[in-house]
């Protein structure tokens, strides 16, 4: 079993109300062989919502008390993406998941690369609230771009 953001399986949990559906997650969530969380909504946040940066670092900047997660309007929300980060982190410990498949870029789920917190498009290398406690806590950590890529691997062979 593993454990895969929610958007990745089709549901509409994005900030902007939306999914980024990846056929393979789905496929996983429908062969009972995932399940899916959304850290976000874990930990208090609606759909759909300001878009939020982490300002001033990364994930793991921000469960040290760093950096702060802050929306586009300027309101401090990192309380609750760390929430969600432990909520997830729970789930994942209650479930004896080891890998998790997250979505890139996220300021929660992005495991490679977030973006900078100028809200500006750009991206910067970096962890997301989520992906950070759970690499912190020895979970495997997959972006949607990895197991993308590993799924063409697999088709060239």
């Amino acid at each position: 079993m593993i454990l895969v953001s929610s958007c990745l399986a089709g549901l509409e949990v994005r900030y902007d109300g939306k999914h980024c559906l990846r056929d393979i997650i789905k496929r996983l969530v429908d062969e009972n062989r995932a399940i899916t969380a959304c850290p976000e909504l874990l930990g208090g946040l609606p759909i759909p919502r300001i878009p939020a940066e982490i300002i001033q670092g990364d994930g793991f900047d921000v469960l040290d008390g760093r950096a702060k997660v802050v929306d586009r309007l300027g309101k401090d929300v990192t309380d609750m993406y760390i929430k969600g980060a432990y909520e997830t982190l729970k789930l994942v410990q209650k479930m004896k998941i080891t890998t998790v498949v997250l979505k890139e870029n996220s300021p929660s789920c992005g495991s490679s690369m977030i973006y900078n917190g100028e809200f500006s498009g750009k991206k910067v290398p970096g962890n997301g609230v989520t992906s950070a406690l759970l690499k912190r806590n020895g979970i495997k950590v997959i972006s949607d771009v990895e197991l993308t890529e590993l799924e063409e691997l697999r088709e060239m062979l």
